[in-house]
């Protein structure tokens, strides 16, 4: 890579074990969990690789909560933050000092002050705009704010590609959530550039919030070498919905997230949807999605129809040819911009998220989905993806073939650039 490495040096088989009091967490949150994990059959592909590659189990006793797009989701974030009342966790990869970001701030530090534990973590990258008044304010109000950046060692600032993708909220170890959803005006459609924004976020109780509370401590350890004091009791809750938590990163020994996308494709019998604002998959994702094409499953890709990001919007046009004649479907989403990161395998599982379909998704950001094979979830998710395909049109060559020389010269030199975007 020009701009650095391509795997963590911390590499972590674990961080989860270069500190005593982080391994012993982790070894009492998998034991507490044990009691509430659910067998996979042996048929179940996916889902065994999925916990093997995510080292943490689907369980059972979870209540899960599909919130679509930005007024519904942080109606929820700050309902849970106003009812917290001995700790918060907080990840966002990118926070504005805007309308939204300063309630969220004020939200934040109401209940500092009413003496509720606030850990704070930023990505330094993604939030980079973020004023340092914004931040003293929160450490004012008693708020602990840390950054998950790549100064912290004079050898990271060869790892500048490296970010901390993941958004998530956890309050008192109960209730949690994550997926697409920073911290920023446009996130809820207040941005005239974006106009509408469509997304998705993700709302947990029970046992996988332990799931998800193991992973923000392993970022929290990485950022400040020191481990806050959570709570760790599993409570089952009576929708008994069934849900695993699957963080990935360069720190793995694998490259987990590109590993996923391409068993779902192997996996997939009948059809696999995919809804990523960025449309950049490696070779190895293109070959998984041609092949599981060939194979007569039904593959539909759902992407922006204008970007944020010029350089990976130009990238998806170079992929057309490669897809499409072999029957993958890619829909173009044409109400507002669309930034949600969802997979839908058959009518059997469906995953909610922080991962894009891209390469900086699959080797060199930290991110985390939550899997679930919950019929009620799974039917939720397919109609809102129904839905955004309603709202979408089919992409098809002469996209490509019909545009001007040097548009079609521009797709194959951001191409180029891929492993960069």
């Amino acid at each position: 890579m020009a701009l650095g490495r391509t795997r963590f040096s911390r590499n972590v088989g674990g961080r989860r074990e270069q500190d005593s009091r982080l391994s012993k967490l982790a070894a009492k949150m998998h034991e507490s969990l044990s009691g509430f994990a659910v067998g996979i059959p042996y048929d179940n592909a996916f889902e065994r690789a999925a916990e093997l590659l995510g080292g943490l189990p689907f369980t059972k006793g979870n209540q899960l909560e599909l919130l679509i797009d930005g007024e519904r989701t942080f109606e929820q974030i700050f309902q849970v933050i106003r009812e917290s009342q001995n700790y918060l966790c907080v990840n966002f990869f990118i926070v504005k000092n805007d309308r939204l970001g300063i309630r969220f701030q004020e939200a934040l530090i109401e209940r500092a002050r009413a003496g509720v534990k606030v850990y704070f973590l930023f990505d330094e990258i993604g939030s980079h705009k973020l004023p340092r008044r914004y931040l003293k304010a929160m450490k004012d109000a008693g708020i602990e704010c840390r950054s998950f950046g790549i100064n912290r060692f004079w050898w990271s600032r060869l790892q500048i590609n490296f970010r901390n993708h993941r958004k998530i909220v956890i309050s008192d170890g109960k209730t949690a959530l994550i997926g697409g959803l920073n911290v920023g005006d446009e996130y809820m459609g207040w941005d005239k550039r974006f106009g509408q924004w469509r997304d998705t976020h993700l709302k947990m109780a029970g046992p996988v919030v332990q799931a998800v509370q193991l992973v923000f401590l392993e970022d929290w350890f990485w950022a400040s070498d020191s481990v806050p004091d959570l709570h760790w009791e599993n409570k089952a809750e009576a929708a008994d919905q069934v849900a695993a938590i699957i963080p990935t990163g360069p720190a793995d020994l694998a490259d987990s997230w590109q590993l996923l996308v391409v068993e779902a494709a192997n996996s997939a019998k009948k059809k696999l949807w995919i809804a990523s604002p960025y449309f950049v998959p490696d070779e190895g994702v293109v070959a998984a999605l041609q092949a599981a094409a060939i194979r007569g499953v039904k593959i539909c890709i759902l992407i922006p129809e204008r970007g944020d990001q010029v350089l990976a919007w130009l990238s998806a046009f170079s992929f057309y040819e490669q897809v499409l004649p072999f029957g993958v479907k890619i829909f173009r989403y044409h109400r507002g911009f669309m930034h949600q990161k969802v997979l839908l395998i058959d009518h059997r599982l469906a995953a909610v998220g922080t991962a894009n379909l891209d390469n900086r998704s699959f080797r060199l950001n930290f991110e985390i989905m939550a899997f679930s094979p919950d019929k009620k979830l799974v039917g939720e998710v397919e109609e809102m993806l129904t839905r955004d395909f309603s709202h979408s049109r089919e992409a098809s060559l002469a996209d490509l073939t019909n545009k001007h020389f040097l548009f079609r010269l521009s797709t194959r030199v951001a191409r180029l650039l891929a492993p960069l975007q």
